[in-house]
């Protein structure tokens, strides 16, 4: 068997208001096509490939013309790694609070968006980490501030604590 060493480095960026999140219905992608995703995100350009965040904020401002003084509480919480169609994917998601005066009227040219509750998500379509990394910040990350790192296995994505030390 072949082991791929082609590799595809992603970052998005949740925002969040009270007790709502905003999603994207993403439509005409390669990747992740007609699925509920990340606020923004995309794929890294080559001066970014050591700094997630920054990816994350330039898509978060190309996407939907928010800035970095829009939101606050900018935080890396999860990183998945899955080998799927020749490559490895590996996601950075990171999580956000959009300011109350910029919740309205968020528009973006990569789908439709949408401010869900958070108890509403688990039921939606989503890309395969995408998916297990909501059910687990669901579950377990929105109680704390700890990084996770999930490894997709096939039958679903585990997680870890990833501790500093």
């Amino acid at each position: 068997m072949e082991h791929t060493a082609d590799l595809r480095n992603m970052a998005g960026i949740y925002l969040l208001n009270n007790n709502k999140i905003l999603l994207l219905y993403r439509q005409g992608s390669k990747v992740a096509n007609n699925t509920w995703i990340a606020s923004a995100g995309g794929h890294f350009e080559e001066w970014e490939l050591n700094d997630a965040k920054a990816c994350a904020l330039r898509e978060m401002q190309e996407e939907l013309s928010v800035t970095e003084e829009m939101i606050s509480d900018i935080k890396l919480r999860y990183i998945t790694l899955r080998r799927t169609n020749g490559e490895i994917r590996q996601n950075y998601y990171f999580f956000a609070n959009l300011k109350d005066e910029y919740i309205t009227g968020l528009v973006s040219d990569e789908g439709n968006l949408k401010w869900f509750d958070l108890d509403e998500v688990s039921s939606l379509k989503m890309p395969y980490s995408a998916k297990y990394m909501m059910e687990h910040y669901l579950t377990t990350g929105r109680q704390n501030d700890k990084v996770y790192v999930g490894t997709a296995d096939g039958t679903g994505v585990g997680f870890i604590e990833l501790a500093e030390y």
